[in-house]
């Protein structure tokens, strides 16, 4: 599998689950501006939409959208129990938070990247972050991971884009158990790997 990323953007997730599952991967940089790849291809020829992630699976086909990768990804090995099991009440759990993960923060965060957002526009983002962030705090004040004690593909994600607060300037300090998540996930073995890849930590 190649695994077409950007560093730092939500490409970061599914590479988290795949040093998590233990699959083999190469991954290859894309320039988002230029819609570019490092091998200078033109990106939108393996995914029209321009954005990451794609993944490239052993076929050849091409899978994009984060969620439904890290979903692809986690079914191939179900004893790493990164995804409860297809059609469980628990899974259907689990694609309420990807889905949360993808409409209300990562979506959430695109005007505070955009220079060319007024500042009043940006407020109304961060207040709209935080009244989020409320609620996935209070998930995470009961339970180490947002399904439980269990790890799964929606914590990747979710440390992913929680991880962009520290580039938009947002103080976090109102929510400790999110700090606490956070750092609980980037402990993890698999997540040090990936953020080491992507040049984000240092060895």
């Amino acid at each position: 599998m190649k695994l077409y990323f950007s560093p730092g953007a939500c490409s970061l997730s599914p590479r988290i689950v795949l040093h998590e599952a233990g699959l083999a991967f190469e991954a290859e940089k894309v320039n988002l501006s230029k819609k570019t790849t490092a091998g200078g291809q033109d990106y939108r020829s393996i995914n029209p939409k321009g954005s990451v992630p794609a993944l490239q699976l052993d076929d050849g086909q091409i899978l994009t959208e984060g969620p439904a990768i890290v979903q692809y990804l986690a079914d191939l090995v179900p004893e790493k129990q990164l995804a409860p099991a297809a059609g469980s009440m628990a899974r259907y759990r689990l694609m309420e938070w990807l889905n949360f993960i993808a409409s209300e923060l990562h979506k959430g965060f695109s005007p505070l990247f955009n220079p060319e957002v007024p500042e009043q526009s940006k407020q109304m983002a961060r207040d709209a972050l935080a009244t989020r962030f409320e609620i996935v705090a209070r998930q995470l004040a009961s339970s180490d991971y947002l399904l439980g004690a269990q790890f799964t593909v929606a914590d990747a994600y979710l440390f992913t884009v929680l991880n962009w607060a520290g580039f938009v300037q947002l103080d976090m300090s109102r929510w400790p158990a999110i700090a606490v998540f956070q750092a609980r996930v980037a402990a993890r073995p698999a997540v040090h790997a990936a953020l080491l890849e992507e040049d984000l930590i240092k060895a």
